[in-house]
């Protein structure tokens, strides 16, 4: 009997991990975006290296590369629907999935971290500026980016449950 209240309870504690991923995500984000707003100028950029990385002061009213510009009540929605399911995901199919849960809380903490932004700065502070063989890559943030490793994540779990499924088969 004690051994089943035990695993119940570790089982509860191993979504309280990744939902401290995620808000160890939004707080780096957060904080990374307000050093930027209180010390740099918009527009203003630091080299850190020279031709590749820059810290630019930049802001977006849109999605990635600008897109639906002014749009905020689309993100809005959008952003809340995708906050649902991501936490639905997380409580239904990550308790013995390591992968899984770290991509969806990466995915969390992104998506709540612009949130943030756009609520309470009608746009969303960008600062990583990069230019990767001489193309000049849109600049984002640790949101933006803890969005894409966790999308990218995801795919390489996908991939895995595939390949699991056709051994089965």
């Amino acid at each position: 009997m004690f051994l089943v209240s035990l695993k119940k309870k570790v089982g509860k504690l191993v979504y309280i991990y990744y939902y401290l991923i995620a808000i160890l995500i939004i707080g780096i984000d957060q904080w990374t975006k307000w050093l930027i707003v209180a010390n740099m100028k918009l527009g203003e950029s630091i080299t850190v290296f020279e031709n590749l990385l820059y810290i630019t002061s930049h802001r977006n009213r849109g999605a990635a590369w600008g897109i639906l510009e002014g749009q905020m009540w689309f993100f809005y929605i959008i952003t809340a629907a995708v906050v649902i399911g991501l936490v639905y995901y997380m409580q239904k199919y990550v308790k013995n999935n390591v992968l899984m849960g770290i991509s969806l809380s990466l995915m969390l903490g992104g998506a709540i971290g612009n949130f943030i932004d756009r609520v309470f700065r009608g746009e969303v502070v960008d600062f990583i500026h990069t230019y990767i063989f001489s193309y000049n890559f849109p600049i984002f943030n640790v949101a933006d980016s803890s969005l894409c490793v966790g999308v990218g994540l995801l795919f390489i779990q996908m991939i895995l449950d595939g390949k699991k499924e056709k051994e089965k088969a």
